[in-house]
């Protein structure tokens, strides 16, 4: 997608949306909705509008991963360095990124590796690197960590990731969604489920007495590719029996399936089978959803401004399709949106076969 080669300094959500004025709550985000054929029709609205603009019967799909506070301090090779957490293994082993701290509280890429290096963590902990994530790959790297209780290290030692962009650090309740649901194991994802964050209790239960059903997934997300807009690898997601049910009696009665999140979108595209209903599923998912592909149970996303480049981008195309996605970007520059967690986001609902059908 050609919009923009680069985001504007000044459209950079550098803040939560209820640290920018005096009353405001986390839901005082603008909305920017692309419908129809080719994202054609373009409106902007406050994110309290989002009620309005669906329907009864509607389902939306939500992530209840909670994020955890997956940065640390470390230090390797007598330098200091900043551990991002992203995946736990089934062996036990953590991918992790190694990054430089800028000064600032935020950090830098940094060159991975090399197999064997240690790095010391707070506590006594350490951890030795073994292999990269992926072949060819040198960001991500398997780790073995000295302590078996990684989840309780980081709710000691650690902080939420956040990047240059964002002006200072922010406690973990500001990277937590209204849907997010601790598990006693500790695990969660590195990185927040950003397009959740709008949602207060408040406009949940205004969706739910409009006839708007939530169905509720969870995929644990990992260190994003700030730099690079690497693909997705493979994360743990979960569709429960509930949901899967659900989202097909919905389908089967003309409502639209909503994902909140690209996460949302992964889930549900992981557990579709060849009829295209959704299962009860888990594990692991390794699915990339592009416009080749195409999505076989979402109608909708409703998700924030990626960077240009992103690989998620392709995944809204996959939903909307290239000139839907590519309005809605030249509308969100001309109107200012902002980017990143803590910006604006983008409701994304296309009109296909089955919309066709409902006018007729």
């Amino acid at each position: 997608m050609n919009v923009v080669e680069r985001v504007p300094e000044e459209l950079s959500a550098r803040v939560p949306a209820e640290l920018r004025g005096a009353g405001l709550g986390r839901d005082a985000v603008r909305l920017l909705v692309s419908r129809g054929p080719e994202g054609a029709e373009v409106g902007h609205h406050a994110f309290g509008e989002l009620p309005g603009l669906l329907r009864a019967g509607d389902v939306l799909v939500v992530n209840t991963s909670p994020t955890l506070p997956a940065a640390v301090d470390g230090e390797a090779g007598g330098a200091r360095v900043v551990v991002h957490f992203s995946t736990r293994g089934d062996d036990g082993r953590w991918a992790v990124e190694l990054r430089e701290p800028d000064g600032s509280g935020a950090t830098h890429a940094r060159a991975g590796g090399p197999a064997g290096a240690q790095v010391k963590l707070p506590g006594g902990a350490g951890l030795v690197l073994e292999e990269p994530l992926a072949a060819g790959g040198g960001r991500l790297w398997w780790s073995r960590v000295s302590v078996a209780d990684v989840p309780g290290l980081l709710g000691r030692y650690g902080r939420p990731i956040r990047y240059a962009y964002t002006l200072r650090d922010q406690p973990l309740a500001a990277y937590q969604t209204v849907f997010a649901l601790p598990r006693r194991d500790g695990s969660g994802s590195a990185e927040m489920p950003s397009a959740a964050r709008p949602f207060t209790a408040a406009l949940v239960t205004e969706l739910v007495s409009r006839g708007v059903g939530f169905a509720p997934v969870r995929l644990d997300t990992g260190v994003a590719s700030a730099e690079a807009h690497e693909p997705p690898y493979p994360e743990r997601f979960r569709v429960p029996r509930a949901s899967a049910r659900l989202l097909n009696a919905a389908r089967a009665a003309g409502g639209r399936v909503v994902a909140v999140g690209t996460t949302a979108v992964r889930a549900v595209e992981s557990a579709v089978d060849g009829a295209g209903a959704v299962r009860a599923a888990g594990g692991w998912t390794d699915l990339v959803v592009t416009p080749e592909r195409g999505v076989r149970a979402v109608d909708g996303l409703l998700t924030g401004l990626h960077e240009p480049g992103a690989s998620h981008l392709l995944m809204l195309e996959a939903v909307a399709g290239r000139a839907a996605v590519e309005r809605g970007y030249r509308e969100a520059l001309a109107h200012r949106y902002l980017w990143h967690e803590f910006g604006d986001v983008h409701l994304l609902l296309p009109e296909g076969a089955r919309e066709k059908a409902r006018r007729r």
